[in-house]
Order: structure tokens, then sequence, then C-alpha cells
């Protein structure tokens, strides 16, 4: 059966032309004028792969690939572009793009890209049926082998930790493909851009590492009388700079006074350093609106006190919402390892609190953290 391509460019004399050379290589093909026509022929068909041009009035090709990895993840893209935009095509590869060609190209060129990129969804079809045996493989071991509840919570401590690495190892893959191109093409700004991404990935994998064995240690709370607006503040100073060079709005809104009570500020902080991160993060794709992220505290009424992080980013869809707590789940793709939320959870429940988030698609996150107070200085 001949696999799909989609050809999205709003000229037509270039649709009609790459629609020839794609059905030269044994394609079926769909053109679209425009990412919106593009994202309605997606609906209505199955696509494998969709070949699109970056510089495209109203969407352009970077937004359209972004609403194609957030809603057909295994639909494969190659971005066409300028022979001097090298920053839009290593962006187009950092948001999931297969593959890039500059103007002007030979057919060849795009065949290969073309093959390369089904190669690549004939791969993962492999790799995942492997991985349905395997885990089958392994869930008939585990019966067989594994009858304490805490065998099997290391087996599934394990498997998370294998699709933590696998993130990690999409974006080495990603380095790796934009070094080679740099020393194919001779281009020095391919090779540092490649040496970049993968210097940021080895890094992540120290970070992992390092991570995973403070998340092992055993947690000690440490409660003084202190001001619970601190570590508000003291995370504020510490992300702002973060933020601004992320064209992200960092604010701060503190309930004045607030009475003091005894708290781990230490741990308090890093459960909110760990919440403002995600929250830059899930603002920094915004293609439009404002990118904004609030610190606020909630009196509990001498209960206890809330600290809420709100984001206007894409928001989490519900069925993701109720696992980003789970060991190691992501939803920053191949950026993430899971472990903050898991480690953030973790904290909050040693001081006896407890942890929620609220959000909906393209409506932006809401995580609050709410810690009893302990004892009330009046």
């Amino acid at each position: 059966m001949q696999e799909t391509v989609l050809l999205v460019d709003d000229e037509e004399g270039i649709r009609r032309v790459l629609s020839v050379v794609i059905k030269d290589a044994g394609f079926r093909v769909l053109t679209a004028a425009s990412g919106a026509e593009a994202l309605d022929i997606l609906t209505d068909n199955d696509v494998e792969l969709v070949v699109s041009d970056i510089k495209m009035p109203g969407m352009d090709g970077l937004e359209l690939l972004q609403k194609i990895k957030r809603n057909w993840p295994d639909s494969e893209v190659i971005m066409i572009t300028g022979h001097g935009d090298i920053g839009s095509a290593i962006e187009s590869l950092r948001r999931g793009a297969a593959d890039f060609i500059t103007k002007p190209f030979h057919d060849d060129a795009l065949e290969i890209s073309l093959e390369r990129a089904l190669q690549k969804i004939h791969i993962r079809d492999q790799l995942r049926e492997y991985t349905e045996n395997l885990e089958h493989l392994v869930l008939e071991k585990s019966k067989e082998l594994v009858e304490a509840e805490r065998m099997a919570a290391v087996g599934q401590t394990v498997a998370s930790m294998s699709h933590a690495i696998k993130n990690v190892a999409g974006g080495l893959e990603g380095g790796m493909f934009v070094l080679e191109k740099g020393l194919e093409l001779e281009n020095q700004e391919y090779l540092r851009q490649g040496w970049e991404m993968i210097r940021r990935d080895v890094e992540r994998v120290k970070n992992l590492s390092m991570n995973l064995l403070d998340y092992a240690k055993p947690v000690t709370i440490n409660p003084i009388e202190a001001d619970p607006n601190d570590p508000a503040r003291q995370v504020y100073d510490l992300m702002v700079s973060t933020a601004e060079k992320s064209g992200v709005k960092l604010e701060l809104d503190l309930v004045e006074p607030l009475a003091s009570m005894r708290m781990d500020v230490d741990a308090v902080h890093e459960c909110l350093t760990n919440l403002v991160s995600n929250a830059i993060d899930a603002c920094q794709d915004l293609l439009e609106g404002e990118k904004r992220v609030v610190i606020r505290t909630i009196d509990g009424g001498g209960m206890s006190v809330q600290y809420e992080v709100k984001d206007t980013g894409h928001g989490i869809a519900p069925e993701t919402l109720t696992r980003i707590f789970n060991s190691f789940f992501t939803t920053k793709g191949s950026r993430g390892t899971g472990i903050g939320l898991m480690a953030t959870k973790k904290l909050v429940k040693e001081m006896g609190g407890g942890i929620m988030a609220n959000s909906g698609v393209d409506q932006g996150a809401t995580f609050t953290i709410t810690i009893p107070t302990a004892h009330v200085v009046t």
C-alpha cells in the first residue's frame, strides 16, 4: 500500500512541481495551500509523512509542525527552508521534524529525505512491536519470579526510568543528526549547533543520574520558624532572570502579612523551583499570546499555607493531567526526565502536605501546594 505524503506550500507552482517528484518516488500525494488546510486534511486522512514550507503567511511551518506533533505524533515532518535560514531549520529539528531540505534543492534530496523519514517510521513501528512483545514477556516472567509487592514496584520504576532514558537518547540523536549534516556540508554553523545539542543532552544525562541518586536518599524535614512568604520571594529572585531570558514575565503575588509558622524553608524552596522551572518551559513554546508565570501565596485560614504557580502555557490535556505525578512521566518529550514533579510530590508528602494540578488545553496550568500549619507564632 502506498504511503501518503501531505505537501504544504502556499505557492501553487511549487506544489505542482513537488507533487510530481513525490509521486514519481512512489508516494500518494495530498496538497494544502496553508497550515489551516493541512490540519483539516490530517483530521480526515491517515497521513504518514508531511512536507511543509517553513515560511508561509498566517500559520507558518513551525507552528504547523508543533500542532502536528501534538495531535499526530506518529506522523513525520520534513521542512523546506531557504538556504540562509539555518536558525529556523535547527528550531524545526528541536520541535520534532524528521529532516529539512533547503531551497533550491535537487529532486534526489527530497526523495532521500522521504525515504529516510519512511525508514524512521518503519523502525519505530518495529520497535513498538518489539517493545510490546518484550513487555508481554517481562509481565509473564514477573508473574513467575516476582510475587512481592516491593519487587513489582521496582520493576515498574525500572520500566519508567527506561522511558526517561529513551527521551534523553532522542535528544542526543537529534544533535548527532545536525552534527552529521555539518560534517557532510562542511558547515560550521551546523557543527556548532549539533555540538551544543549533544553537550546539552550529555548534561541532562548527568543531571538525571544525580537526581536519581538524590531521589533515592531518605528525606529529612527540618522545620524552623519562618515567614511562609520567604521561599516564594527567594524563588522569584532566583528565577526572574531565567524567565526574562526566555521571554516570560515572572510575577509575585503574596498575601501580606502571613503568620509565621514552623516549616522547612529549603524543602518548600526546592518544590517551588521545580514548579516555576516547569511553568517557564510551558510558556516558551507559545508562538503568540502572553507568556506569564505567577507565584502566589494563599492564607489557609490558620490551618495551612498554599503556594500556587500559574502559567499561561498551552495547558495539559485531561488524560495527561492524571499522570503527571507518575514516576518518570513527562510532558516535555525529549527535553524532560519526569523526575521534577515526582520529587516535588515526594517532598510535599514528607511535609505532610498535598499537591494538585488544574489545567485545560490552551488554558495554562495551575499547580497548588498545601502545607499544613505545624506551629503558628503570634
